[in-house]
């Protein structure tokens, strides 16, 4: 079958979908391989740092973004990334057995990190395309619920297996079912979206060589840069994830430390059922009433809520670290807040970029650039987090996640609104009505 032909379909059957598989490759490197290398006998500090290390495609993607205008069409790039992102799953399934299985999946994981943030670039071209801004704005909270299941997923869902595996067939065989397991989910992903996707724009006639490719990708970086309030922007898309760059490496870890460690001591199986059922539960309904709560308000005098109920939150893992509860009730009614606070308050981020960024003449270049600065936000604390968590301890790791949140909120109050959020857009609409 084409990929390039398909039935114009509702959002409802592929916006769900297609941020699932957004999402399943990013929370597996960022979260899950973290896991299964602290199972596999890999120091914290090493996992932190090669596994934030190998995110850097979805940093700099932007640079690819004008080339994939020259061929084929967005969709095009979806199915197609999709496909090399299960393939090489399986590649690092059967690299975890050989003696030097860390140097070889890592590698491995950073391919899927080239391959993931193609699908990235091209998912949102779709959405950005297809949809009008009513409906962008109707659709974020399913999109950012979406996203977040495959973390949860991944997180919860699959290390759940993972921990059952290990008791019954070990360590490294359990995690080779679990890669496997990915692998197979974005291959059928894959030859779903042949058939459901729509095909968003095709390839642009205005770049018909790589020279010409390179001369847009100057164009889109001086136009990104002369954007009014750009470096506004550019800040505050840095500080929203900030503190969630620390802690997101170390939560999981200090889940599975040792009591005597200063951790949880919860087991894999533990850890994967909180976070598989309280976590997933909470996260979809807190994206999906964020969105509305958005729709409903506009996105402008909300902002400040939404960065409140995304940062406060991580005082979860604080009370934690200094009281180390051993109920795996209370251990979940945290979780359970902290992913609620999480998915409302994630989806504001998403749609800002969108409303306040995206829009001109790059659209889906200008968005892929600023997701790219949002992860480069993301990843340098990340990267530090390992060695902070190592030298602080975790209560004291903690206290400094929430004192990181701080900026964020700086930040949201000072922010201005260069173009009209989702309420003044449908405002607008109206009066020309």
């Amino acid at each position: 079958m084409s990929i390039e032909k398909t039935k114009q379909t509702k959002p409802t059957f592929w916006v769900p979908s297609a941020y699932f598989a957004m999402g399943l490759p990013f929370v597996t490197i960022a979260i899950a391989s973290a896991l299964m290398y602290k199972n596999m006998g890999i120091s914290d500090t090493q996992i932190a740092f090669w596994t934030s290390l190998i995110m850097i495609p979805w940093t700099i993607k932007f640079l690819w973004s004008p080339v994939l205008e020259m061929f084929k069409s967005k969709k095009y790039f979806v199915v197609v990334s999709q496909f090399i992102t299960g393939i090489t799953f399986a590649l690092v399934a059967l690299s975890l057995p050989l003696n030097n299985f860390f140097t070889y999946s890592i590698a491995l994981l950073a391919i899927i990190a080239f391959s993931g943030a193609t699908n990235d670039i091209a998912t949102d071209g779709v959405y950005l395309s297809v949809l009008s801004p009513k409906l962008q704005a109707k659709y974020i909270g399913w999109q950012g619920a979406s996203y977040n299941i495959a973390k949860l997923f991944a997180t919860g869902g699959l290390v759940y297996v993972a921990g059952i595996l290990e008791e019954q067939m070990g360590i490294v065989n359990a995690w080779v079912s679990v890669m496997l397991t990915i692998s197979a989910i974005m291959v059928l992903l894959g030859l779903y979206h042949i058939r459901m996707l729509p095909k968003g724009e095709n390839a642009t006639s205005e770049v018909k060589s790589l020279k010409e490719g390179f001369n847009t990708l100057s164009d889109v970086i001086k136009t990104f840069f002369h954007k009014k309030y750009i470096y506004w922007y550019i800040g505050f898309i840095i500080l929203y994830r900030f503190a969630e760059g620390f802690a997101i490496k170390i939560a999981p870890l200090f889940s599975l430390a040792e009591v005597s460690e200063g951790g949880l001591g919860l087991s894999t199986k533990e850890y994967g059922l909180i976070y598989g059922t309280f976590g997933t539960i909470a996260f979809v309904l807190g994206s999906i009433l964020g969105g509305y709560y958005i729709a409903n308000r506009g996105l402008k005098k909300v902002l400040l809520v939404l960065v409140a109920c995304f940062n406060i939150p991580f005082a979860v893992y604080a009370l934690f670290a200094f009281y180390q509860p051993e109920n795996l009730y209370i251990i979940g009614a945290g979780v359970t807040f902290e992913y609620f606070g999480y998915g409302f308050g994630f989806v504001g981020l998403m749609l800002f970029m969108m409303q306040q960024v995206a829009p001109g003449k790059y659209k889906m270049a200008h968005y892929a650039f600023a997701t790219g600065i949002m992860n480069l936000g993301f990843m340098i604390p990340s990267m530090m987090s390992g060695y902070i968590s190592d030298l602080l301890g975790y209560k004291i790791f903690f206290i400094w996640v929430l004192i990181a949140t701080i900026p964020a909120f700086l930040a949201a109050y000072f922010v201005p609104f260069g173009n009209p959020d989702n309420k003044e857009q449908e405002a607008i609409t109206q009066d020309k009505n």
